[in-house]
């Protein structure tokens, strides 16, 4: 019984010890809060405002709404480093990162929401304030029904899209293409790819997409560099797309040229620089249902021997009419509307979104302006079209049909073979090869085509289109122009990836009148496009090296094989004269995807 007794005793004093430290755990004193107002950059309240908080790992805790007054409350935070953001329509988001809140502590914050900069201001607690936790601020969620619920855990949204995170920069997608071969700038079909092309696509604060990317290399003909930059920003909204502004830059040197723009000194190779900046914007708008329009432009300044700027605005307009089909007008004036080209092209398989983005801001990147000489003064090529277009799917197979008009000021072509029987101020000398480009004064043309796609299995794709545009015939005149005829064409494609390699091949043919050059035209309502000659494509990947993120490709591309759709405008002792806007190319390259 002694023993018992002692058992007991200790028991006992075991209880009592412990009981204080129970109590204490159980305090609400050592528990913090945060709490704070929403104004706009003129002081008025912001009711609605969404207010999310983030733990130390950037995994949402808690969301809020603002009251009639603005204000919200989160009280009983575990003592730990937090963040915020606040989001209301029409504001930019406001971010705050590592708030500290200490046991028993009350933190204010001040939020001012704006269009261009938002702020979150966390206000010092000091002795002259007393208490920050006072009656108004209690009686909060009492106050507001809007805010009495949402102080409970609340699970993530159910949704595909990921969730933002608070990192300035999250989901990073990079490619790198290093490649070598003939350039190909003036056949509407491919671009100028100068030799070293990357890419790099970040989302910054959750919410603003941007990209830059870039295209350096070296001329083949003079080993002078040139190069080109691209940033473009892009926002996110309800509709799951925004507004896309793009700054682009290019820098190319012509070494054919002397001091003087003398065509005839060829050997200098320091000749002028090509100097261009462009500022583009392109957004999309649901007019009603059914019914979305594509708008934008670009004001482009061109420094060459002179300096000149174009305005060239577009715009597409597409109507659903569900299972009857899609009905597409277009309109473009000035340059080329780029960033309409690129929307049209199909992402290759297995890229993510952020990659397709990145391969549609190198395609717009690499089409250079078309500049030539016209009676010695510079010129730039501008097309103004119109065209009408319609699409259809029935099962596995598409059809499409399409029409257009357009009037063409100062084309450039390229021409190669002796040129002294050519007016010498059309002529400038081409900067990817030892050639010419010859202004061909201007023309107006029309057409039409007629396309089907028909899909054969998940892998092969194959399509065929006729049509009839006008086509340039004959020697150039005394001003260098050329007659303009009707003439028609036909062209088929075909795409399939082989499965057990991997390998992705594209392979067309176009045949047209080989005795006229009928002129590219790039289709703003269809991905059909009318090409000349035979044209290959291979794509394979390599097998994946455990010390690099991401993939790897080779790449080889062959343009007009058969060398097709030479113009012979001359002749003589020095041999023939051909004018080209589709010149035969090789190119071969590997690209990095990350």
């Amino acid at each position: 019984m002694v023993w018992n007794s002692k058992v007991v005793t200790g028991v006992l004093a075991g209880l009592i010890a412990v009981a204080p430290m129970s109590h204490a755990d159980s305090v609400p004193e050592l528990a913090g809060q945060l709490f704070g107002q929403v104004q706009d950059s003129s002081g008025i309240a912001q009711m609605g405002a969404t207010v999310s908080l983030y733990n130390r790992y950037d995994q949402l805790v808690r969301q809020s709404l603002t009251n009639g007054t603005g204000k919200f409350i989160f009280d009983g935070l575990t003592p730990d480093t937090y963040s915020i953001r606040v989001v209301l329509a029409s504001f930019l988001p406001a971010v705050r990162r590592n708030i500290a809140v200490a046991p028993g502590s009350e933190n204010l914050l001040k939020i001012n929401l704006a269009n261009v900069l938002s702020t979150v201001e966390l206000v010092p607690a000091s002795a002259s304030q007393g208490t920050l936790m006072t009656d108004d601020w209690k009686w909060v969620l009492r106050s507001s029904q809007a805010t009495r619920p949402v102080l409970r855990l609340m699970p993530a949204p159910s949704s595909s899209k990921p969730q933002s995170t608070l990192a300035n920069f999250s989901d990073i997608t990079g490619v790198l293409r290093v490649s070598g071969g003939d350039g190909d700038p003036y056949s509407g079909t491919a671009s100028q790819d100068l030799g070293t092309a990357f890419g790099l696509a970040t989302l910054v604060n959750g919410y603003a997409r941007v990209r830059l990317s870039g295209n350096i290399g070296y001329m083949a003909n003079s080993g002078l560099p040139s190069g080109g930059f691209r940033a473009t920003y892009s926002r996110d909204n309800d509709y799951g797309f925004g507004p896309q502004l793009a700054l682009t830059a290019h820098q190319v040197y012509f070494p054919g040229l002397g001091p003087a723009g003398d065509s005839s000194q060829t050997g200098d190779q320091t000749g002028p620089v090509m100097r261009t900046a462009t500022f583009s914007f392109i957004d999309k708008l649901e007019v009603i249902d059914g019914l979305r329009l594509e708008y934008g432009g670009h004001i482009e300044s061109v420094a060459f021997e002179q300096r000149v700027t174009y305005i060239s605005p577009f715009a597409r307009a597409t109507y659903d009419l569900g299972n009857k089909g899609a009905v597409k007008l277009a309109f473009s004036s000035g340059t080329p509307p780029a960033e309409l080209i690129v929307q049209s092209l199909q992402a290759p398989e297995g890229q993510v979104n952020d990659q397709a983005a990145l391969n549609q801001d190198l395609a717009a990147l690499s089409i250079l302006p078309r500049i030539s000489h016209r009676n010695g003064q510079m010129e730039l090529q501008r097309n103004e079209t119109w065209e009408a277009g319609y699409e259809i799917v029935r099962g596995s197979r598409k059809y499409s049909f399409g029409a257009y008009v357009e009037d063409v000021k100062d084309p450039a072509y390229l021409v190669s073979g002796p040129v002294a029987m050519l007016p010498a101020a059309n002529l400038l000398p081409d900067y990817g090869s030892q050639n010419f480009v010859l202004n061909v004064g201007g023309f107006w043309r029309s057409g039409y085509l007629a396309a089907v796609t028909q899909s054969l299995g998940d892998r092969l794709d194959v399509t065929g289109a006729v049509g009839q545009a006008g086509a340039l015939v004959g020697a150039p005149d005394t001003n260098g122009q050329v007659r303009m005829e009707q003439r028609p064409w036909v062209s088929a494609r075909a795409s399939t990836t082989v499965a057990e390699t991997g390998t992705h091949i594209v392979a067309s043919y176009g045949w047209t009148d080989f005795r006229s050059l009928m002129p590219v035209h790039v289709s703003l309502t269809d991905t059909t496009m009318q090409e000349q000659g035979l044209n290959v494509m291979v794509r394979q990947p390599l097998p994946r090296l455990n010390c690099l993120r991401g993939r790897i490709e080779a790449t080889v591309e062959v343009r007009n094989a058969l060398g097709q759709g030479y113009l012979p405008i001359a002749g003589g002792p020095g041999g023939r004269t051909m004018l080209t806007n589709s010149p035969r190319t090789l190119r071969g390259g590997l690209n990095f995807l990350f």
